[in-house]
């Protein structure tokens, strides 16, 4: 039974010494997730994997089924999860092929995608405070100077509806509240994985600078290089990251929902 789930591009399913076992074909209460889940083996650790837009790459950010998705880790028995995520830097610190283990996320999406389990049945506040668990961000952290990969501690990732890219001026704005990446679909994965008492880290790939930060046309033949140029070295992240993550959680997300719910 694979305890942990990635959802990335269906690229990361090539990386050496992993030997894919199974597909597993959920149908959850939210309907179906994106594609099949890939189930395989990586240095005798089972890890689940879902391409998010799907195979080939055909659903919109604002239509990817978040509730599917996440609920269908846990239908798995996932218990932790690694999202990576393609970005739009607006630090100016950061350049296009940075990889950011963000620490922070300002969702833009409200309203407009559905965000939570609890909408009818009952009312529950789950604590957002630090959205990603802090074990697994330790274990990415830890896992890129194991591999020798740079990586960056923390940036606050927001997440807007799309399709369409930014104005120059939504930037500014996003700038001004702290932001420090742009992103599609960081959110409500992020806020699900909590709801459900998963664990969740995100990878945030700075594949372009955000609309206004340089002086060309934003395009997504450059989305698409540079992630593809970042490839390699994801793989080698997530393969040097399992060893890393503890067998036991000792982190907030295990328990998020003590005290969450209205009432208790």
């Amino acid at each position: 039974m694979p305890t942990v789930g990635v959802i990335a591009g269906s690229g990361l399913y090539e990386m050496p010494g992993l030997k894919m076992l199974r597909e597993e074909r959920i149908t959850t209460p939210y309907g179906d997730p994106s594609s099949p889940y890939g189930v395989g083996e990586l240095d005798g650790i089972e890890v689940a994997f879902l391409p998010r837009h799907g195979v080939p790459h055909r659903i919109p950010p604002a239509q990817v089924n978040y509730r599917a998705n996440i609920w269908g880790f846990q239908e798995l028995g996932v218990k932790r999860i690694i999202s990576v995520n393609a970005t739009g830097g607006i630090n100016a610190d950061l350049k296009p092929g940075d990889i950011v283990i963000t620490d922070q996320v300002i969702d833009m999406t409200q309203g407009a995608r559905p965000s939570t389990y609890y909408s009818l049945e009952e009312v529950v506040h789950v604590d957002f405070t630090d959205p990603y668990c802090g074990e697994m961000r330790k274990a990415l952290l830890d896992a890129g100077v194991k591999a020798g990969i740079q990586l960056v501690d923390g940036g606050t990732y927001i997440c807007v509806n799309g399709p369409r890219l930014e104005s120059r001026a939504e930037i500014r704005h996003f700038d001004i509240i702290g932001a420090d990446l742009v992103g599609m679909t960081g959110m409500p994965e992020a806020s699900l994985a909590r709801e459900l008492e998963l664990c969740m880290a995100s990878v945030s790939v700075v594949t372009n600078y955000a609309a206004g930060i340089s002086s060309y046309k934003l395009t997504t033949k450059e989305v698409m290089d540079v992630m593809a140029g970042t490839t390699e070295r994801l793989k080698l992240l997530v393969k040097a990251t399992l060893p890393l993550i503890p067998d036991e959680r000792d982190c907030q997300c295990k328990d998020a929902l003590k005290d969450a719910r209205m009432g208790e």
